[in-house]
């Protein structure tokens, strides 16, 4: 029981002996894109099967696309935990955290984890995969393998989706933290001299008003070129 209790201090206290707090971590660009992917991935997968509703599944889709590659140049140019020499680590790195896990020692890391860097990661990727697939599939090249590619890809992204959400659910738990709630305020445990300075509503706000107009744009038909 005491061993318990000391366990649970330390993981409240820094090295430096200091507290932990709710610092940010998770800028404004980060966190519109986290939740406009969000809707924009669950608008896609429940339009798929409607003709009716098709320009909205373009709309849906290609806006999730055009985030993702925001997204890219965010992790480049970003704030210090947006960054993907942040949190896209080696394989080693990746295995060493689940390691960490099995044996009850894991890594309370401010930003992404390996193993959850490398699942958004994938996650990105196999969006653009499933955006071309669907482009191609407009377009009919490559007969019907682009159809099959695009819903194909389009399960195996759901499947990554469902394994993150669990992985949120689990690691939540494990780090006694709601991560769901911090990827809303953007705050997290640690350190004062960890947090980000700057939040960045003005990017947050280009971003979240540009993919509203190019969604507009997709739905309206002006873009005939992604949807013809």
């Amino acid at each position: 029981m005491i061993e318990k209790m000391n366990k649970s201090m330390s993981d409240s206290v820094g090295a430096t002996g200091k507290l932990r707090q709710m610092i940010l971590v998770w800028d404004i660009p980060v966190r519109v894109f986290h939740w406009l992917l969000v809707i924009c991935f669950a608008g896609a997968w429940l339009t798929s099967e409607s003709e009716r509703l098709q320009m909205i599944h373009y709309a849906f889709g290609y806006t999730a696309c055009l985030l993702v590659l925001i997204r890219l140049v965010w992790g480049v140019i970003g704030t210090r935990y947006a960054r993907f020499s942040q949190f896209l680590k080696s394989p080693k790195a990746v295995v060493g955290h689940f390691m960490a896990m099995l044996r009850g020692n894991p890594h309370h890391d401010i930003g992404h984890n390996p193993a959850g860097g490398m699942v958004m990661f994938a996650l990105m990727v196999l969006i653009l995969v499933i955006g071309l697939s669907g482009y191609l599939s407009v377009k009919e090249f490559l007969g019907n393998f682009a159809g099959h590619a695009h819903e194909a890809v389009a399960s195996l992204a759901m499947a990554v989706v469902i394994l993150h959400i669990l992985a949120a659910i689990v690691m939540s738990w494990v780090e006694k933290q709601n991560l769901v709630r911090s990827m809303v305020n953007g705050k997290k445990q640690g350190m004062p001299e960890q947090a980000i300075r700057y939040p960045q509503y003005l990017v947050g706000a280009l971003i979240f008003l540009g993919a509203l107009y190019f969604f507009y744009r997709i739905l309206s038909g002006a873009l005939p070129a992604l949807t013809q």
